[in-house]
């Protein structure tokens, strides 16, 4: 156990009181589901709850990043993001009586782990504040209207009221701008009851681009219906002073030195999404089908990620892989339904310029290894993406989206997946993202191409709007894909 704690910064005009806030948060150490995180958790956590909560948020950061990568609409990236929160890290308002506090406290922990994680450089920052301005964003607009009432109640937004004076005197400008999709009766009456307050221009950026705010000597005049402009920007702007402190004092923290390898492996999570380890019982997760050895080949053509099938191919090529190739491949294999018997078939096959003998002394045991069935008899779990794209692996145990050249990948994805459906014309596309660094965002739509023919949409990911974050989701998904498609092929023949 150790006391979670980061020194408190300068917030400005902070007001919360508890006359703003609603009878059913009276006693909640948390009292709004909305939070500008202005205090520091103050409390015991164990390593494994520091590591999990900050995991759980970061899957929902890093799929908001991975959909602006796929520029994905608002309404799409809501829709997605929303799914992601009632997974991870549900957030209810207070009309809910169920582990309300326990949710926030939770919310509250991870945001400052992950700021710890995303101090350390200018790049990290930038990206951790847009993700996390996106989130908040979405869980204002969804949030209850007397929670978001009690909110902004609770804080001093240091904006001025404009008096109904002042509106008429700028009537015409105002109402100009004041949008509407109403008629304009209607619309003349909600103007009459609008009510606006001024800011300077600079506080809303936004709005000035768009054109959607009134501006005279500086300020910005803003209707009640662009006022959430403000709050985003008031966030905005907080973290990223915090973050800068952060990023200053932390080289003076004593740092655990159990914290150092969790903060770097979430500052790497941004790059390839969070991965689940995919291990079930017995070490198989997905269809729960055992696999048999001669199945392997036609499973590749038609259900492997990149990264497998080409260690597949090198394989049946050469009739040999090197050891982190034989160890990732083997794993995955394991993980999709491979039992240790046919994994042994399987090899040896493989392997049919070597004599039995040396196969038994040089790699039969290195599969029972990795089944858990000799040495420390560990249960070894496929690698992820994120160890895939690890630096230094190679083109044989690599991420090729990440190791090949733009010629040499475009010319391996049409040659293994033009037979499901990839065309010449989707290479703009996925090599724009590989461009961009989006390794994992570049396969998932290879995936949505591919699965097409099985009702798969852009956008929608392996589902849900998810990103391919593990080799054995992308082979499980696409297996669960064609195997309900041909059942509700027979059950239209049999009807």
């Amino acid at each position: 156990m150790f006391k979670v704690g980061e020194r408190k910064p300068n917030v400005l005009n902070q007001g919360s009181t508890a006359s703003h806030l609603p009878s059913s948060a009276n006693g909640l150490k948390y009292p709004l589901p909305l939070n500008f995180y202005d205090k520091p958790p103050l409390f015991d956590v164990t390593i494994e709850e520091f590591e999990t909560c900050a995991l759980d948020r970061l899957r929902i950061l890093a799929e908001i990043e991975s959909s602006a990568a796929r520029n994905r609409t608002w309404d799409e990236l809501t829709k997605v993001i929303r799914a992601q929160c009632e997974k991870y890290m549900p957030l209810k308002d207070n009309s809910s009586t169920t582990d309300r506090d326990e949710q926030r406290r939770r919310d509250h922990l991870s945001h400052f782990v992950l700021r710890l994680a995303f101090c350390r450089s200018e790049d990290l920052r930038r990206r951790y504040v847009k993700a996390e301005t996106q989130l908040f964003k979405i869980r204002y607009e969804d949030s209850a209207l007397a929670d978001r009432e009690a909110f902004l109640n609770s804080r001093d937004f240091n904006y001025i009221p404009v008096s109904a004076e002042e509106k008429n005197k700028y009537r015409d400008q105002l109402y100009s701008l004041y949008f509407l999709p109403r008629p304009e009766a209607e619309k003349r009456a909600a103007f009459d009851r609008e009510k606006y307050v001024k800011v300077r221009w600079s506080r809303v950026p936004d709005l000035v681009e768009k054109r959607r705010v009134f501006l005279h000597g500086g300020w910005a005049y803003v209707p009640s219906q662009e006022q959430a402009s403000i709050v985003y920007q008031e966030f905005e702007s907080r973290l990223e002073k915090v973050l800068e402190m952060t990023a200053r004092l932390l080289p003076r923290l004593d740092e655990d030195d159990r914290l150092i390898p969790i903060l770097e492996n979430l500052a790497q999570g941004f790059l390839t999404g969070v991965p689940s380890e995919w291990m079930g019982e017995n070490g198989v997760q997905g269809s729960g089908e055992e696999l048999k050895a001669e199945m392997i080949d036609d499973l590749a053509k038609k259900h492997f990620p990149l990264c497998m099938k080409t260690l597949h191919d090198k394989l049946r090529r050469d009739n040999h892989l090197k050891h982190f190739g034989r160890l990732q491949y083997g794993l995955f294999l394991k993980v999709l339904g491979l039992s240790v018997e046919e994994a042994v078939a399987f090899w040896r096959k493989s392997f049919s310029r070597i004599t039995d003998d040396k196969f038994n002394k040089e790699y039969r045991y290195n599969i029972r290894h990795s089944y858990g069935l000799e040495g420390k008899r560990a249960n070894y779990p496929a690698k992820n993406c994120l160890q895939i794209l690890a630096p230094g692996n190679t083109n044989d145990c690599g991420c090729p989206y990440r190791t090949y050249t733009s010629e040499n990948l475009q010319s391996t994805l049409l040659s293994a997946y033009a037979p499901l459906g990839l065309k010449a014309s989707d290479l703009q596309e996925v090599k724009a993202t590989v461009d961009g660094g989006h390794y994992h965002v570049a396969c998932t739509r290879v995936f949505e191409i591919t699965h097409a023919q099985y009702g798969i949409k852009k956008g929608e990911g392996v589902g849900g709007g998810e990103s391919v974050t593990h080799p054995n989701q992308y082979a499980s998904r696409s297996r669960e894909l064609r195997k309900a498609t041909e059942g509700d092929a027979e059950m239209a023949e049999a009807s």
